[in-house]
């Protein structure tokens, strides 16, 4: 039986399947986390199986990694790799300068190291994912356990003095715990609902003690891969101002599902 995908999943696959076109042989590539990552997984390991690419992989969080390694993919650390091709991933948000919010599932830090290690990052994503002003979408802020009221107290009081609308900093759960990340640390999620100035507010963040990392992700991101539920694709190239459009053909829905 035909897997019957969602508009929204069909989207996703139509943007990740042309995204791997990109992939050459014998790349080595930073593979992002995230739904619409694990689609781009799946196709990658389709052109694997099909095409015979030799390819080096890096995950960003363990459960990508995981994924890969179940679907036949080549995974290393990042020193083992070393520098990287390309990257690609998926985002929670994006404007017009392709800045990006990451990290609703958790793995921005690995996922801010991986993209800024390689040539080129190309992000995949459907279309209710672009914004005029980043902020709908919480922004998630990496924070050590040890005094992490501390520094979710001193986060909100440095809010109130930045473009943003609102400064209440929550605390990432996991049922009845806290979220921890792969690197053992916690999560504030921002409730901003607009970022005026993202790059002035990123360097603020990082300046308050006990942050790691926070989620926007400014001047990383080379292009960005827009799918929608019909199959139609567009990819932006921010370096060239160049905009391609083109239509992915589903002919067998279940085929990526076939080795999970």
């Amino acid at each position: 039986m035909s897997l019957q995908l969602t508009p929204i999943d069909r989207a996703k696959y139509a943007a990740a399947r042309r995204a791997v076109d990109l992939v050459e042989d014998g790349m080595k590539l930073g593979l992002g986390t995230g739904s619409t990552a694990a689609w781009m997984v799946r196709a990658l390991a389709e052109r694997v199986r099909e095409d015979g690419l030799r390819l080096t992989c890096v995950a960003t969080s363990a459960r990508t990694g995981q994924l890969a390694t179940e679907l036949g993919l080549k995974v290393v650390t990042l020193d083992e790799a070393g520098w990287l091709d390309l990257t690609i991933d998926g985002a929670d948000e994006f404007d017009t300068d392709l800045t990006l919010i990451k990290g609703g599932g958790g793995a921005l830090l690995m996922e801010k190291i991986v993209a800024t290690a390689s040539d080129r990052m190309v992000v995949i994503t459907d279309a209710s994912k672009e914004v005029k002003t980043l902020g709908h979408f919480p922004l998630p802020l990496e924070v050590i356990r040890f005094g992490w009221q501390s520094s979710r107290m001193l986060t909100e009081e440095l809010l109130s003095a930045m473009d943003v609308m609102g400064t209440q900093a929550a605390l990432r759960m996991n049922g009845e715990t806290p979220f921890v990340t792969d690197e053992g640390n916690y999560i504030l999620d921002l409730a901003l609902g607009r970022i005026g100035n993202p790059r002035q507010l990123s360097l603020a963040l990082n300046q308050v003690p006990g942050v790691v990392e926070n989620g926007l992700f400014i001047d990383i991101c080379d292009a960005v891969v827009i799918g929608f539920g019909d199959g139609r694709v567009e990819m932006r190239d921010i370096a060239s101002g160049s905009v391609e459009h083109e239509k992915i053909v589903f002919e067998d829905e279940d085929n990526i599902f076939r080795d999970i």
